[in-house]
């Protein structure tokens, strides 16, 4: 997978079906860096890194969540920077990392989800970790030239939707 630009700042790595890996993003300002997402696992974080390395493109300085769902967030414990989501997204993932403690659960979610089950095989442990920063409503980033406003919205899919 290669990774694909947008415009002169921004870049993105396109959604994987095999595993249901969501699109990443990211964008580059003359200070910092900005990656949407973190990927169903650290395997996708990995690639998504080797392919921003092959442009030449830092690391991200900042990885924001774009809600707390598995394929967005399961990848968080191997991003480099600190990373960004909503309060309710931290709470979530608070919840499913207790949950996750469990055998049977962690079983059961592979039984239901085989996008999971094939990310996650080989016994790979999932690791679920919180985002450094939260933010209530909204937050600014000044990357250099550049400013990501960072926002809570409604949404059907998840209610701690967030929009870059």
């Amino acid at each position: 997978m290669e990774l694909r630009q947008l415009t002169d700042r921004i870049f993105y790595y396109p959604h994987q079906t095999e595993t249901d890996r969501p699109m990443l993003a990211y964008v580059q300002g003359d200070k910092l860096s900005l990656a949407i997402d973190a990927g169903n696992s650290s395997d996708h974080v990995a690639e998504f890194y080797q392919t921003l390395q092959a442009k030449k493109l830092k690391l991200p300085d900042l990885t924001a969540m774009t809600h707390w769902h598995w394929d967005h967030t399961f990848g968080m414990q191997q991003i480099h920077g600190l990373s960004i989501a909503h309060t309710k997204t931290n709470q979530l993932l608070q919840i499913e990392k207790e949950k996750i403690q469990d055998k049977k659960y962690v079983q059961s979610l592979k039984l239901e989800n085989p996008f999971l089950a094939k990310e996650f095989s080989d016994d790979k442990k999932i690791e679920i970790v919180p985002s450094d920063i939260q933010f209530e409503n909204k937050l600014s980033v000044l990357l250099g030239n550049l400013t990501a406003q960072i926002f809570h919205t409604e949404s059907p899919h998840s209610s701690d939707s967030t929009l870059v």
